[in-house]
C-alpha cells in the first residue's frame, strides 16, 4: 500500500488521527525508543514523542505488518482494532506534552520499516 499525501495538523492543539490511512505508527517504549533513535541516527524519519515517554515512528501503511518485537506495538490498518494517535502541530518540537522529537519536514517523513525494525530489535536486546 502506498502512503497518501499528508501534512501535520495546523493550529496549537494535539489532533487525534487514525493510523493506517496516511501512515502506520510504530510505538516503542521510551527505553527501547531512545536506543533505537541512537542506532538509526540520520536514517530516522519523523518521530512523535508522547507526553508519557513512548516514541512513535511513521512508516508506510502495511510496512510493519506482522512484526513481533519486544516493547513495540504497530498501529495501523493491519491491526485487528482501530488505532489512533495524538499528532502535534508541526511547530511543536519541544516538551512539555506530546511533540515532534524529530520534526517532520520535506526531507524527513516516513522511516524505512526494515531499518526501523532492525534498530528496535537491537535496542530491545540491549536493555
Amino acid at each position: 500500500m502506498r502512503a497518501q499525501r499528508w501534512t501535520p495538523p495546523s493550529g496549537h492543539e494535539l489532533t487525534v488521527l487514525p493510523a493506517g490511512r496516511w501512515w502506520d505508527a510504530v510505538r516503542a517504549s521510551e527505553s527501547v525508543g531512545e536506543q533505537a533513535l541512537k542506532l538509526l541516527g540520520a536514517d530516522s524519519g519523523a518521530v512523535i514523542q508522547d507526553r508519557y515517554g513512548p516514541l512513535y515512528w511513521l512508516v508506510r501503511p502495511g510496512a510493519a505488518e506482522g512484526w513481533y518485537v519486544r516493547d513495540v506495538r504497530v498501529l495501523g490498518l493491519s491491526t485487528t482494532t482501530a488505532s489512533y494517535i495524538g499528532v502535534p502541530p508541526a511547530h511543536r518540537t519541544t516538551s512539555p506534552g506530546t511533540h515532534w522529537r524529530i520534526p517532520i519536514g520535506p526531507d524527513r517523513y516516513l522511516t524505512d520499516a526494515v531499518r526501523l525494525r532492525g534498530a528496535l530489535v537491537q535496542a530491545g536486546g540491549a536493555r
